[in-house]
Protein backbone atom coordinates (compact mmCIF):
# COMPACT_ATOMS: atom_id res chain seq x y z
CA UNK A 1 0.00 0.00 0.00
CA UNK A 2 1.30 3.75 -0.50
CA UNK A 3 1.69 6.17 1.54
CA UNK A 4 -0.95 8.79 2.48
CA UNK A 5 -1.65 11.83 0.61
CA UNK A 6 -0.05 14.23 2.96
CA UNK A 7 3.36 13.86 3.25
CA UNK A 8 4.43 13.88 6.74
CA UNK A 9 8.00 15.89 5.90
CA UNK A 10 5.41 18.71 4.62
CA UNK A 11 3.93 19.51 8.12
CA UNK A 12 5.58 22.79 9.70
CA UNK A 13 8.03 21.82 12.93
CA UNK A 14 6.53 22.88 15.70
CA UNK A 15 4.48 25.58 15.22
CA UNK A 16 3.60 27.24 18.50
CA UNK A 17 0.87 25.01 20.03
CA UNK A 18 0.51 21.87 17.34
CA UNK A 19 2.59 19.52 15.99
CA UNK A 20 2.46 16.94 13.59
CA UNK A 21 1.20 13.41 15.04
CA UNK A 22 -0.23 10.09 13.64
CA UNK A 23 -4.65 10.55 13.87
CA UNK A 24 -7.50 9.25 13.61
CA UNK A 25 -11.37 10.33 13.25
CA UNK A 26 -12.98 7.39 13.53
CA UNK A 27 -12.16 3.43 14.22
CA UNK A 28 -11.26 1.41 11.32
CA UNK A 29 -8.37 -0.52 9.70
CA UNK A 30 -4.95 0.84 8.35
CA UNK A 31 -6.89 3.40 5.80
CA UNK A 32 -8.57 5.66 8.68
CA UNK A 33 -5.09 7.10 9.93
CA UNK A 34 -3.45 10.06 8.40
CA UNK A 35 -0.93 12.71 9.82
CA UNK A 36 -1.86 15.82 11.03
CA UNK A 37 -1.56 18.63 13.70
CA UNK A 38 -2.45 18.00 17.88
CA UNK A 39 -1.91 20.34 20.82
CA UNK A 40 1.91 20.03 22.32
CA UNK A 41 1.79 17.82 24.75
CA UNK A 42 3.60 19.17 28.07
CA UNK A 43 5.51 16.48 30.73
CA UNK A 44 3.62 16.33 33.82
CA UNK A 45 5.01 15.16 37.26
CA UNK A 46 6.94 12.13 37.13
CA UNK A 47 7.19 12.18 33.22
CA UNK A 48 9.14 13.49 30.53
CA UNK A 49 8.76 14.54 26.88
CA UNK A 50 10.94 13.75 24.20
CA UNK A 51 11.58 15.20 20.73
CA UNK A 52 10.84 11.81 19.11
CA UNK A 53 13.60 10.63 16.62
CA UNK A 54 11.58 7.26 16.21
CA UNK A 55 8.26 4.98 17.16
CA UNK A 56 7.38 1.77 16.98
CA UNK A 57 4.26 0.10 15.88
CA UNK A 58 2.71 -2.67 17.76
CA UNK A 59 -0.25 -4.88 17.35
CA UNK A 60 -1.74 -3.28 20.01
CA UNK A 61 -1.94 0.05 18.12
CA UNK A 62 -4.00 -1.06 14.97
CA UNK A 63 -6.61 -2.86 17.51
CA UNK A 64 -6.89 0.66 19.27
CA UNK A 65 -7.08 2.24 15.96
CA UNK A 66 -9.69 -0.66 14.74
CA UNK A 67 -11.74 0.35 18.06
CA UNK A 68 -11.09 -3.08 20.04
CA UNK A 69 -10.74 -1.65 23.33
CA UNK A 70 -13.35 0.72 22.89
CA UNK A 71 -16.40 -2.24 24.04
CA UNK A 72 -18.42 -0.59 21.85
CA UNK A 73 -18.32 3.07 22.57
CA UNK A 74 -17.67 5.44 19.75
CA UNK A 75 -14.73 7.74 19.06
CA UNK A 76 -14.84 10.80 21.13
CA UNK A 77 -13.02 13.40 19.18
CA UNK A 78 -9.55 12.24 17.89
CA UNK A 79 -7.39 9.64 18.54
CA UNK A 80 -4.00 9.43 18.98
CA UNK A 81 -1.89 5.91 18.55
CA UNK A 82 1.76 4.89 19.87
CA UNK A 83 2.86 3.04 23.14
CA UNK A 84 6.52 3.66 22.80
CA UNK A 85 9.27 5.55 21.11
CA UNK A 86 13.12 6.80 21.46
CA UNK A 87 14.45 10.23 21.60
CA UNK A 88 15.67 13.59 22.88
CA UNK A 89 14.59 14.44 26.45
CA UNK A 90 13.59 18.31 26.16
CA UNK A 91 11.24 18.72 28.99
CA UNK A 92 11.47 17.29 32.21
CA UNK A 93 8.57 16.77 34.82
CA UNK A 94 8.24 17.66 38.45
CA UNK A 95 9.88 14.88 40.54
CA UNK A 96 12.15 13.43 37.53
CA UNK A 97 15.47 13.47 38.63
CA UNK A 98 17.57 10.53 36.66
CA UNK A 99 17.24 12.08 33.45
CA UNK A 100 18.24 15.99 32.04
CA UNK A 101 17.60 17.77 28.62
CA UNK A 102 19.59 16.54 26.32
CA UNK A 103 19.76 13.04 27.31
CA UNK A 104 18.44 10.11 24.66
CA UNK A 105 16.13 7.75 26.04
CA UNK A 106 13.86 5.11 24.63
CA UNK A 107 10.43 4.20 27.31
CA UNK A 108 6.58 3.94 26.90
CA UNK A 109 3.49 6.53 26.77
CA UNK A 110 0.55 7.32 24.93
CA UNK A 111 0.29 9.13 21.80
CA UNK A 112 3.73 8.32 21.17
CA UNK A 113 3.85 8.84 17.30
CA UNK A 114 4.22 12.14 17.03
CA UNK A 115 6.60 15.10 16.74
CA UNK A 116 6.99 15.15 20.72
CA UNK A 117 5.81 12.73 23.15
CA UNK A 118 5.64 12.44 26.72
CA UNK A 119 6.79 9.54 28.40
CA UNK A 120 5.76 7.23 31.40
CA UNK A 121 8.78 5.28 31.97
CA UNK A 122 12.31 5.14 30.25
CA UNK A 123 15.73 4.00 30.29
CA UNK A 124 18.87 5.93 28.96
CA UNK A 125 19.70 4.53 25.07
CA UNK A 126 23.15 3.00 25.21
CA UNK A 127 25.08 5.52 22.48
CA UNK A 128 25.67 2.44 20.44
CA UNK A 129 21.93 1.32 20.10
CA UNK A 130 20.18 2.88 16.75
CA UNK A 131 17.05 5.22 17.53
CA UNK A 132 14.87 2.73 15.83
CA UNK A 133 15.87 -0.63 18.10
CA UNK A 134 15.29 1.72 20.97
CA UNK A 135 12.07 2.72 19.98
CA UNK A 136 11.39 -0.38 19.21
CA UNK A 137 12.17 -2.04 22.57
CA UNK A 138 9.82 -0.40 25.02
CA UNK A 139 6.58 -2.56 24.73
CA UNK A 140 8.19 -5.83 23.73
CA UNK A 141 10.45 -5.67 26.61
CA UNK A 142 8.45 -4.64 29.24
CA UNK A 143 6.05 -7.41 28.12
CA UNK A 144 9.18 -9.84 27.93
CA UNK A 145 10.31 -8.92 31.23
CA UNK A 146 6.94 -8.90 33.13
CA UNK A 147 6.03 -12.20 31.57
CA UNK A 148 9.58 -14.04 32.58
CA UNK A 149 8.90 -12.72 35.92
CA UNK A 150 5.54 -14.05 36.49
CA UNK A 151 6.79 -17.36 35.73
CA UNK A 152 9.86 -17.25 37.46
CA UNK A 153 12.19 -17.59 34.84
CA UNK A 154 15.79 -17.91 36.70
CA UNK A 155 18.99 -19.66 35.52
CA UNK A 156 18.14 -23.26 34.98
CA UNK A 157 14.65 -22.63 33.92
CA UNK A 158 13.12 -24.33 30.77
CA UNK A 159 10.83 -22.00 28.85
CA UNK A 160 8.55 -23.13 26.18
CA UNK A 161 7.62 -20.38 23.66
CA UNK A 162 4.95 -20.48 21.51
CA UNK A 163 5.51 -18.07 19.07
CA UNK A 164 9.46 -17.30 19.63
CA UNK A 165 9.60 -15.49 16.01
CA UNK A 166 7.43 -12.65 17.07
CA UNK A 167 8.29 -9.16 18.99
CA UNK A 168 7.44 -10.60 22.68
CA UNK A 169 8.22 -13.66 21.79
CA UNK A 170 12.02 -13.07 20.75
CA UNK A 171 12.54 -10.68 23.03
CA UNK A 172 11.59 -13.14 25.88
CA UNK A 173 14.02 -15.87 24.46
CA UNK A 174 17.02 -13.44 24.40
CA UNK A 175 16.33 -11.82 28.01
CA UNK A 176 15.54 -15.74 29.31
CA UNK A 177 18.28 -17.30 27.65
CA UNK A 178 20.60 -13.66 29.15
CA UNK A 179 19.93 -15.03 32.55
CA UNK A 180 20.54 -18.50 31.87
CA UNK A 181 17.58 -20.74 31.11
CA UNK A 182 16.75 -22.85 27.84
CA UNK A 183 14.21 -21.72 25.83
CA UNK A 184 12.39 -23.89 23.32
CA UNK A 185 10.60 -21.90 21.01
CA UNK A 186 8.01 -22.59 17.86
CA UNK A 187 7.35 -21.18 14.54
CA UNK A 188 7.08 -21.77 11.18
CA UNK A 189 9.61 -23.27 9.05
CA UNK A 190 10.19 -20.39 7.35
CA UNK A 191 11.60 -18.57 11.06
CA UNK A 192 13.63 -21.72 12.22
CA UNK A 193 17.01 -20.43 11.37
CA UNK A 194 16.05 -17.38 13.23
CA UNK A 195 14.84 -19.30 16.78
CA UNK A 196 18.32 -21.19 16.41
CA UNK A 197 20.18 -17.65 15.92
CA UNK A 198 18.93 -16.22 19.17
CA UNK A 199 19.66 -18.74 21.74
CA UNK A 200 15.99 -20.81 21.18
CA UNK A 201 15.85 -24.78 20.30
CA UNK A 202 13.09 -24.47 17.43
CA UNK A 203 10.26 -26.84 16.97
CA UNK A 204 7.62 -26.09 13.85
CA UNK A 205 4.14 -24.46 14.79
CA UNK A 206 1.18 -26.64 13.47
CA UNK A 207 -0.52 -29.78 13.93
CA UNK A 208 2.25 -31.95 15.39
CA UNK A 209 4.14 -29.58 17.65
CA UNK A 210 2.99 -31.12 21.23
CA UNK A 211 4.85 -34.28 19.97
CA UNK A 212 8.00 -32.39 19.09
CA UNK A 213 7.97 -30.29 22.07
CA UNK A 214 7.99 -33.98 23.82
CA UNK A 215 10.36 -35.46 21.92
CA UNK A 216 12.83 -33.22 22.65
CA UNK A 217 12.60 -34.92 26.26
CA UNK A 218 13.21 -31.78 28.11
CA UNK A 219 11.23 -31.49 31.42
CA UNK A 220 9.56 -27.56 30.94
CA UNK A 221 9.20 -25.67 33.71
CA UNK A 222 6.97 -22.07 32.26
CA UNK A 223 5.26 -22.00 29.38
CA UNK A 224 4.75 -18.49 27.18
CA UNK A 225 1.59 -18.22 24.72
CA UNK A 226 2.89 -15.48 23.08
CA UNK A 227 0.26 -15.34 20.16
CA UNK A 228 -3.10 -17.23 20.99
CA UNK A 229 -3.62 -19.56 18.51
CA UNK A 230 -2.73 -23.25 19.95
CA UNK A 231 -6.19 -24.09 22.41
CA UNK A 232 -4.75 -23.75 26.20
CA UNK A 233 -5.41 -27.40 27.19
CA UNK A 234 -2.70 -28.08 25.17
CA UNK A 235 -0.15 -25.39 26.29
CA UNK A 236 -1.08 -27.01 29.71
CA UNK A 237 -0.56 -29.79 28.63
CA UNK A 238 3.46 -29.38 28.46
CA UNK A 239 3.77 -27.39 31.88
CA UNK A 240 3.63 -28.72 35.73
CA UNK A 241 0.78 -26.64 36.41
CA UNK A 242 -1.77 -25.11 34.55
CA UNK A 243 -0.49 -21.80 36.38
CA UNK A 244 3.05 -21.45 34.97
CA UNK A 245 1.26 -20.97 31.30
CA UNK A 246 0.72 -17.26 30.87
CA UNK A 247 -0.52 -15.96 27.94
CA UNK A 248 -0.39 -12.21 26.51
CA UNK A 249 -2.99 -12.65 23.63
CA UNK A 250 -5.46 -15.57 24.90
CA UNK A 251 -7.84 -13.84 27.32
CA UNK A 252 -10.11 -16.52 27.95
CA UNK A 253 -6.91 -18.88 29.07
CA UNK A 254 -7.74 -17.94 32.63
CA UNK A 255 -10.50 -20.22 32.36
CA UNK A 256 -8.34 -23.20 32.24
CA UNK A 257 -6.43 -22.30 34.78
CA UNK A 258 -3.98 -20.49 33.13
CA UNK A 259 -3.13 -16.67 33.98
CA UNK A 260 -3.44 -13.76 31.31
CA UNK A 261 -1.77 -10.56 31.52
CA UNK A 262 -2.19 -7.08 29.64
CA UNK A 263 0.17 -5.28 32.13
CA UNK A 264 -1.00 -3.12 34.92
CA UNK A 265 -0.24 -4.34 38.45
CA UNK A 266 1.76 -6.96 36.70
CA UNK A 267 4.18 -4.28 35.16
CA UNK A 268 7.48 -2.72 36.40
CA UNK A 269 8.37 -0.99 33.42
CA UNK A 270 11.56 1.41 34.54
CA UNK A 271 12.87 -2.01 35.80
CA UNK A 272 12.12 -3.85 32.76
CA UNK A 273 13.48 -0.67 30.38
CA UNK A 274 16.88 -0.48 32.35
CA UNK A 275 17.37 -4.38 31.85
CA UNK A 276 16.83 -3.97 28.40
CA UNK A 277 19.03 -1.01 27.67
CA UNK A 278 21.80 -3.27 29.81
CA UNK A 279 21.17 -6.42 27.43
CA UNK A 280 20.84 -3.96 24.18
CA UNK A 281 24.00 -2.33 24.89
CA UNK A 282 26.16 -6.20 25.36
CA UNK A 283 24.36 -7.29 22.47
CA UNK A 284 22.55 -10.34 24.30
CA UNK A 285 19.44 -8.74 23.08
CA UNK A 286 19.04 -7.62 19.23
CA UNK A 287 15.88 -6.57 17.83
CA UNK A 288 15.29 -6.77 14.06
CA UNK A 289 13.49 -3.51 12.51
CA UNK A 290 12.20 -2.16 9.57
CA UNK A 291 11.86 1.43 8.91
CA UNK A 292 8.68 3.70 7.54
CA UNK A 293 8.29 7.46 7.35
CA UNK A 294 5.52 9.20 8.64
CA UNK A 295 3.34 9.18 5.48
CA UNK A 296 3.68 5.81 5.29
CA UNK A 297 2.24 4.52 8.59
CA UNK A 298 -0.78 3.44 6.64
CA UNK A 299 1.83 0.42 5.06
CA UNK A 300 3.59 0.32 8.23
CA UNK A 301 0.27 -0.68 10.04
CA UNK A 302 -1.28 -2.66 7.32
CA UNK A 303 1.78 -5.07 7.48
CA UNK A 304 1.36 -5.15 11.47
CA UNK A 305 -2.08 -5.68 11.15
CA UNK A 306 -1.31 -8.84 8.15
CA UNK A 307 0.74 -10.06 10.30
CA UNK A 308 3.76 -10.43 8.42
CA UNK A 309 6.33 -8.08 9.68
CA UNK A 310 10.17 -9.46 9.68
CA UNK A 311 10.91 -7.83 12.75
CA UNK A 312 9.47 -4.69 14.55
CA UNK A 313 8.50 -1.69 12.74
CA UNK A 314 9.56 1.60 13.17
CA UNK A 315 8.13 5.02 12.21
CA UNK A 316 10.57 8.01 11.75
CA UNK A 317 9.37 11.62 11.45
Amino acid sequence: MGGIERDARAVPKKKGLYVFTVQFTEFGGPEVLSIGEAPEPHAGPGQIRIQVKAASVNPADWKFVSGMYAQGKPLEGTGYPGYDAAGVVDEVGEGVTDVAIGDEVFGRGNHTQAEYAVLDSWAHKPASVDWAVGAAAGVVSETAERVLRLLGVTEGSTLFIDGGSGGVGSTATQIAKARGATVIASASEANQDYLREIGAIPVVYGEGMLDRVRALGLKIDAVLDAVGKTPIEDLISLAPEPSQVVSIANFAAAAAGARVTGGGPDSQPMKALAEAAELLEQSKLVIKFQTFPFDRVVEAYQISYDGHARGKLVLIP
